[in-house]
């Protein structure tokens, strides 16, 4: 089944954080179609039923599912009793709501019996009030309930109990963190599949009720294979919204509309990766065209600029932006109104890519928001859309002939001729809200094309520090995404720009022979290399000399060394010799905590 027409999504009010107003405005304003009312946000709404009903009906919201109840089945039949006296008044409530299907999980109660018959039995008595009120029951195992934690014996149950108003609903973090087989999804019946929740996770070894509870993720940001299950659940004739359930301790903090928009962008891709429906193709950005900073003052960044060997050869013929360049490596320097109160900040990236237009249709297709652009008639016209940390990412032709450049904007000045010790762009670090790291991964993966890497955690004099790199095939596009340990400490926010060198002893010296001033790196850092490593006679005090800093892995060697920071901003010269990949991630801890001296403490 594969279509051009998107399906119809929900997601449940306990995936959002907020009042269920805030929630239900920020599921609308993102593209949902529908809801899951969670009872808790109900209980704790100043309206009433019919107000959430009219509310979702002005939004363009249908209520999908109500949800849950819990411990109806195989329990003593006094206590049956008065679950059906509960149901009544639920089944009620939801009439007035306008919900139709309810959710009950498998029973966890203390007194539930192992005992399939009885659970059924429940079931269709259930099913028959609940047609009554014309609702459906959707029965869904939970990962833990006490006797019924798989979706096939779910199933089992449903298909005994045989009622019409009776399915079941099965969902991806149940299923795929028990390790069941999905496959079997196809022997149900797809009309008696009532509902689907969709939620991923990161694969960790813990108690699975924990890990439901508070690590559930958007599809595409976990390690489960929520696509393929879809794909299974397809198969069987299942003809219901694809709907989020998740559960997640950041998401419930972080604020409900830019969450809302993550989400519903996990079920678009979803939907692509499951062949549900089709979305423009990835553009795969093929280098780095600029790095743009905005500074209130362009002295202290175009000093460092001017040690590192930048010539600045061009400004932008109607703003107030210097182009600084050396090599293929440019740096946008803008000290326009974008200039923000806090300092230097990396604002802008300028991606190369082969189909800059496509580029765009594939970003707006995936909900980036694209960036308005004010411009002067002659300015080119340049796709540009913003990142979930607000970052601008432009898509670029330098000097392609067959497509009008960026370049053409900026007018050349006389200049010095620029050093040769940096060639391009190495890689950008990007220290993302400490609520949208999984978002970032997400979003340049599955916008920009880029493949993710596994997810580092460093060491930082205040926490943990948690890097994630994003590249291209050949590594000519790599950003580092990182998360640190306190959201309002400008040191972990920081970002920077790591520019290649075939040489990074004499980048270092010339830099410091210019006025430079480098990272100092702890003497105690390098009696550690001389433990782990054996250097030329020589070597290992130039790096001490310097504060250069060095890695080895099986494929090559890594040196690289760091500027001091000016705002949010600091500068890295990279030498890889060899098939070197990676970022020097034992060397983080030294580097954080280096940036961290002279700090006042917390």
């Amino acid at each position: 089944m594969r279509t051009s027409t998107p399906m119809r999504t929900s997601i449940a009010t306990v995936s959002l954080s907020g009042s269920l107003t805030e929630k239900l405005t920020a599921a609308s304003r993102a593209g949902f179609d529908g809801v899951e009312i969670f009872e808790n946000d109900l209980l704790a709404s100043p309206l009433t039923p019919e107000e959430i009903r009219a509310r979702c009906a002005d939004l363009g919201l249908s209520i999908d599912l109500y949800q849950p109840m819990r411990d109806i089945e195989a329990v003593p039949e006094d206590e049956f009793k008065r679950n059906l006296r509960r149901a009544r008044h639920k089944f009620e409530l939801m009439r007035r709501l306008g919900a139709d299907t309810v959710l009950v999980c498998s029973s966890v109660h203390p007194l539930a019996e192992d005992n399939d018959a009885l659970a059924a039995h429940h079931l269709r008595q259930l099913a028959a009030l609940a047609q009554d009120f014309g609702i459906r029951v959707a029965y869904e195992a939970l990962a833990w309930g006490r006797h019924v934690s798989t979706y096939d014996h779910a199933w089992r149950i449903v298909e005994a109990a045989d009622h019409p108003a009776l399915g079941t609903c099965l969902d991806s973090f149940h299923i795929l963190a028990r390790g069941s087989d999905p496959k079997g999804i196809e022997d149900i019946p797809g009309e008696k599949i009532f509902f689907l929740q969709l939620a991923d996770a990161p694969l960790m070894a813990m108690d699975v009720l924990q890990w439901s509870r508070h690590y559930r993720c958007f599809p595409g940001q976990g390690g489960f294979d929520v696509a393929g299950l879809v794909k299974h659940v397809f198969a069987a004739g299942y003809d219901g919204p694809l709907s989020l359930e998740v559960f997640n301790d950041v998401f419930r903090q972080a604020e409900a509309g830019p969450t809302a928009v993550d989400a519903h962008r996990s079920l678009l891709v979803l939907q692509e990766s499951a062949g549900l429906a089709a979305l423009p193709e990835p553009v795969v950005p093929t280098g780095v065209a600029f790095a743009e900073l905005v500074t209130p003052d362009a002295d202290p960044v175009g000093a460092l600029l001017r040690a590192l060997g930048f010539a600045r050869t061009a400004r932008h013929r109607s703003k107030p932006v210097d182009l600084w360049q050396q090599g293929e490596a440019r740096v946008l320097v803008n000290t326009g109104p974008a200039a923000r109160r806090d300092g230097t900040q990396l604002a802008a990236i300028g991606l190369e890519s082969p189909d800059p237009a496509g580029a765009a249709r594939r970003a707006e297709s995936l909900l980036a928001p694209v960036l308005p652009r004010r411009r002067a008639p002659e300015d080119v016209a340049l796709e540009a859309v913003a990142a979930p940390d607000g970052t601008e990412l432009f898509f670029c032709a330098t000097d392609r002939p067959e497509l009008t450049s960026w370049t053409h904007d900026f007018e050349p000045l006389d200049h010095r001729e620029p050093a040769r010790h940096v060639h391009r762009v190495d890689h950008l670090a990007l220290t993302q809200p400490w609520h949208q790291f999984d978002e970032a991964a997400l979003f340049h993966r599955t916008v920009l094309g880029l493949s993710t890497c596994d997810s580092v955690d460093v060491a930082d004099p205040y926490g943990l520090f948690r890097s994630r790199p994003v590249t291209n095939a050949d590594g000519s596009v790599r950003i580092a995404l990182s998360v640190g340990p306190a959201p309002t400490d400008d040191t972990v926010r920081a970002q920077h720009i790591a520019f290649t060198t075939d040489d990074v002893v004499a980048a270092a010296r010339a830099f410091r022979a210019a006025g430079g001033r480098l990272l100092a790196v702890p003497t105690n850092y390098y009696d550690d290399l001389a433990a782990r490593f054996e250097f030329a006679d020589g070597e290992l005090e130039t790096y001490r000399e310097l504060g250069i800093l060095y890695d080895r892995d099986a494929d090559g060697d890594f040196r690289h060394c760091y500027t001091e920071t000016v705002g949010r901003v600091f500068f890295e010269l990279v030498q890889r010799d060899g098939g070197y990949s990676g970022y020097g991630a034992q060397n983080a801890p030294v580097r954080l905590a280096a940036q961290h001296v002279g700090r006042p403490p917390r």
